[in-house]
């Protein structure tokens, strides 16, 4: 396990593009950390820096007091699990699993008794002889993930693991991951752009926005205390009512209350669209200057209500952003 620090740090390209700016964190041994953003957010990026696939342009890279930033990969004692699995399709998944351990000259019997416990660990015994290409996806990425954790290193690094996976298995995986985090109690970090994801896994969430870090806190810190604008509108549902003056109040779906009809001094408007979402219910509402607010609410209460209704909306918790 390994505490990581990252001071400064910055990516620039040879065309002038700026990928990372002044990234500062502080990862804690043993914890599951995740970056998420939109799409060419900078994540990536920082985690290709911490694996040493990619250059660092200024500042510095620490992991256990040690300064990394001219380490080679192989030397960082990092393991790295992608989106595209990586296994090799000639061999069974024995021979994938016992490859790294044979490059490092670990002894052959004590090479099977390591395969048989990563494949335990992923809940993959039997699997032995199989090749990849007789193995589904969510399957071929537990494999993935059991030939990292076999080289015991002190870091795992994950890029977009599960992204290439149906809902279903995603959900699995998921589980199956913190689950291994937590009996391993190994340093985590990984990279998503799914939001429901950052909330479900990690210990903290680190908000990446064009190169910048946004926020950093725990999935409730960061959900109940959206820091900005960007944080309130990327992580979870929110919605956003603009004044006059530019400037927008947010509220969550669950926490605006329908009342039929008109009330004094709560904003007035109709049901546009009423959505069963097996146990609760979105009904969205068309207010002033064509703006539409989303709700949450049980199925006893959207049972009352009927496309075009006028309605009045409450409010239990709102958000301030400047223009």
């Amino acid at each position: 396990m390994s505490d990581i620090s990252l001071v400064n740090v910055s990516k620039t390209y040879k065309n002038g593009y700026s990928a990372v700016k002044n990234f500062n964190l502080d990862i804690r041994e043993g914890e599951l950390i995740i970056f998420v953003g939109p799409s060419g957010c900078g994540k990536s990026t920082t985690l290709r820096m911490i694996a040493g696939l990619e250059d660092i342009s200024s500042g510095e890279l620490w992991i256990d007091n040690c300064l990394m930033n001219m380490v080679e990969p192989k030397d960082r004692d990092l393991s790295m699990v992608f989106q595209n699995y990586a296994l090799y399709p000639h061999m069974t998944v024995y021979e994938n699993l016992a490859f790294g351990l044979e490059i490092k000259k670990v002894p052959k019997n004590k090479i099977r008794s390591e395969i048989e416990r990563g494949l335990k660990l992923v809940n993959m015994s039997g699997y032995e002889k199989k090749y990849p290409g007789q193995l589904s996806g969510g399957q071929q990425q537990r494999i993935a993930i059991a030939r990292a954790l076999l080289l015991k290193p002190s870091v795992l690094l994950l890029d977009e693991p599960f992204s290439a996976l149906d809902a279903k298995i995603r959900a699995q995986m998921r589980e199956e991951l913190k689950k291994i985090q937590e009996e391993l109690n190994i340093t985590v970090v990984f990279v998503t752009h799914d939001q429901e994801e950052a909330m479900a896994l990690s210990h903290r969430i680190v908000v990446m926005n064009k190169g910048f870090i946004e926020q950093i806190g725990t999935p409730t810190e960061i959900y109940d205390h959206p820091a900005t604008r960007f944080v309130a509108s990327f992580i979870g549902e929110m919605n956003f009512l603009t004044r006059q003056d530019g400037s927008s109040v947010a509220v969550r779906p669950e926490d605006v209350t329908i009342t039929r009809g008109e009330v004094q001094g709560q904003i007035s408007g109709d049901v546009r669209t009423i959505m069963v979402l097996g146990h609760f219910v979105e009904v969205n509402i068309e207010v002033e200057n064509r703006q539409v607010i989303k709700t949450y609410v049980a199925r006893n209460v959207a049972d009352q209500l009927h496309m075009k209704d006028r309605v009045s909306l409450s409010f239990a918790k709102t958000y301030q952003y400047c223009a």
